[in-house]
């Protein structure tokens, strides 16, 4: 099957199950879907998680992650790990990032997530309208996925739990930040925090906030 990208309109959970049913009629029983969190911080890794619900796998409130509360995330999340589903996790650092772009540095991620489980899947179901580059299976690329296929809710879900979980240990490493409140997305909180004391090393360098403060810096020391 050819690399595709199909644009869906968020919510209408019919196409999902007539997506569903044509992979089935095409042979494609073992479908996985990724997904990624973390391309908008200023700070912290971008995570990647990749998740196969086998058929007649169902979970209780799956959806795009950025929908659902913490509490609802955190839910689904125990629901999703708790249950026969498989899953797997690709993790790229801010240094990586800041040498070779979000966007590479996202699909690395992917990547990275869909090898674990490369061996348990026919077919690969990306959010978004990128391919995934590097890897031998079909891939279909849905823009707006996350919220109607449920194994790329499932990846949002497991991907964004996991990515606030890694920010809420920076958040103990560096206490001048308030990483486990926003993230390291930048809110004026995080901004604030910038100006006053500085990048951290989880900082990416190449996000423009972060490189003028530290074109500032250089300047004040020149």
């Amino acid at each position: 099957m050819p690399h595709l990208i199909i644009k869906e309109e968020t919510g209408r959970m019919a196409d999902y199950r007539e997506l569903e049913e044509r992979l089935r009629n095409s042979g494609y029983r073992l479908v996985v879907g990724v997904d990624e969190a973390g391309r908008g911080p200023l700070a912290g890794p971008v995570v990647a998680a990749a998740v196969l619900l086998p058929e007649g796998c169902h979970i209780e409130g799956l959806d795009d992650s950025k929908k659902l509360s913490p509490l609802k995330r955190d839910l689904a999340f125990e629901r999703i790990v708790t249950s026969n589903a498989l899953y797997a996790v690709g993790i790229v650092d801010n240094e990586i990032i800041d040498r070779i772009n979000i966007l590479r540095a996202s699909l690395r991620a992917m990547s990275e997530a869909v090898r674990k489980l490369a061996g348990e899947a026919d077919i690969v179901l990306v959010d978004g309208n990128q391919a995934i580059p590097g890897i031998s299976l079909p891939q279909m690329a849905i823009v707006g996925g996350d919220a109607i296929y449920p194994s790329i809710s499932a990846a949002s879900i497991i991907a964004k739990v996991t990515r606030d979980r890694i920010m809420d240990h920076y958040a103990s490493l560096y206490p001048l930040y308030a990483f486990d409140r926003h993230r390291g997305y930048p809110t004026a909180e995080h901004l604030e925090e910038l100006q006053r004391f500085g990048p951290t090393p989880i900082h990416r360098k190449s996000f423009r906030p972060v490189q003028e403060l530290i074109s500032q810096m250089d300047l004040k020391l020149a």
